[in-house]
């Protein structure tokens, strides 16, 4: 598979010198919205919502190879970040659709990928809830917009991230049901986004078990739905299926048990090209800027902050470059 010269600069700006995406992320809306008014028991303004997304930039970004950013509350953060560190740009609307089935998403109105090229956007990045097991009317609406997102990527010659989450409708999806079927959520999503008709150019998927429930891990919570063995199997049986780079996403979990899981997943061998991780680095600053301000959280973010990303940086020790899954030489993809 050979890159087109936009698509391949884009790849090389969010990347490490080694061809690993060590990103950050911080693209997150309305959750943390939620988080932030909630701590501070009161509203929470746009100037809040763009000063912590720029604390995290400033701070986060010298130890990242890029961040991931929303154009709507972002971008002053963008230009606040290290020189080393690319952008992805979010293309979506924060939440999904509740009025019918399907988790259905949506896009900025105000946004296309064009502006966000425009923007500064290496990259453009769409989150969309999906499992194989929805009906097929449903996957059919959100396979149409994965293409239609595909092609205008295509178009503007920039790199697409597809990010993708499982989930079960009335299920918890935190319980030890939900994680027996996450790994065939995550291997058949994988498999079918792979597709060339997509013109995805990086995965972003989650991991394929949840690791609370892997018997003899340190995050086990004492309910078994995998032993270490078989969870290893299935990081591997998700690896399989497909022939793009893909990245582990730290669907909030905490610091140590993201960590945790990129050691599994280096101890299987699959070839994972790189993470982006946002609340597992960021997430306990949460109470401290809502409660002590913008000098408590950078305080917070210099110390605990860098400590969570190095701590994730130095798991990326067993990630593999997707140089070769380009046909890029590393001698040109540093040059």
């Amino acid at each position: 598979m050979k890159l087109t010269p936009g698509k391949l600069a884009g790849l090389r700006n969010v990347s490490n010198e080694r061809g690993v995406i060590a990103a950050a992320a911080m693209d997150q809306r309305g959750s943390l919205q939620k988080s932030l008014s909630k701590e501070k028991g009161g509203e929470v303004n746009d100037a809040m919502m763009e000063e912590f997304k720029t604390l995290v930039a400033e701070v986060l970004t010298p130890h990242a190879s890029a961040i991931l950013l929303d154009p709507e509350w972002g971008l002053p953060a963008a230009k606040r970040r290290a020189k080393n560190a690319g952008l992805l740009l979010a293309y979506e609307k924060t939440g999904y659709d509740k009025t019918g089935p399907g988790r259905l998403g949506d896009l900025l109105d105000h946004w296309s990928a064009r502006r966000l090229k425009e923007a500064g956007a290496d990259c453009v990045k769409i989150l969309l809830y999906y499992t194989p097991f929805d009906p097929k009317d449903v996957n059919d609406k959100k396979h149409a917009w994965v293409e239609r997102i595909g092609d205008e990527c295509r178009a503007n010659d920039i790199p697409y991230f597809l990010e993708f989450v499982g989930y079960e409708e009335g299920a918890d999806e935190k319980g030890l049901e939900y994680a027996k079927k996450k790994p065939q959520i995550v291997t058949e999503s994988m498999r079918e986004f792979s597709k060339d008709r997509y013109g995805v150019d990086v995965l972003k998927v989650e991991v394929p078990v949840n690791m609370k429930f892997v018997e003899g891990t340190k995050s086990y919570g004492g309910q078994k739905a995998y032993t270490k063995k078989e969870a290893i199997d299935l990081f591997h049986k998700a690896a399989g299926v497909t022939t793009k780079p893909f990245i582990y996403l730290s669907a909030g979990v905490s610091n140590a048990e993201f960590s945790e899981t990129l050691e599994l997943a280096g101890e299987s061998g699959v070839k994972f090209n790189g993470v982006l991780c946002g609340r597992a680095t960021w997430k306990e600053g949460i109470p401290i800027y809502a409660k002590q301000g913008a000098g408590a959280f950078r305080k917070w973010l210099e110390t605990e902050g860098v400590k969570n990303i190095q701590n994730v940086n130095g798991k990326l020790k067993a990630a593999t470059s997707w140089h070769s899954i380009y046909g890029v030489e590393p001698v040109l993809a540093g040059a």
